[in-house]
């Protein structure tokens, strides 16, 4: 069975309370992602299903993460990482959730 076939998988995300609120959400979000899960394909399923994210979470014309905003995935920061890697199996899965934490600054 080819990548194309392969059913969408159940991701899990967890957004921080500002984005939840503004999303109308409460607790996490399940979306139904086509594989190679990964930061982009996520983010591109919860900006489908929650217009109101689009430019909240990464930028409307370069697409990439918002200053204060952080990916976190099996104890894992992939902030930096390429958006487009291939995200943990357990991700994948829906076993452990995408966690899209806002940052703290300050001096």
């Amino acid at each position: 069975m080819t990548e194309r076939n392969t059913p969408a998988a159940q991701v899990r995300v967890q957004l921080p309370y500002h984005l939840r609120n503004l999303a109308k959400v409460d607790g996490e979000v399940t979306l139904a992602v086509s594989p190679p899960v990964s930061v982009t394909s996520i983010l591109d399923a919860l900006e489908a299903r929650y217009p109101v994210l689009a430019g909240t979470i990464r930028d409307h014309q370069t697409k990439q993460r918002r200053a204060f905003l952080r990916f976190f995935a099996c104890e894992e920061d992939l902030s930096l990482d390429s958006p487009d890697n291939s995200l943990p199996e357990a991700v994948a899965e829906g076993r452990e959730p995408l966690l899209i934490i806002g940052a703290i600054a300050g001096g």
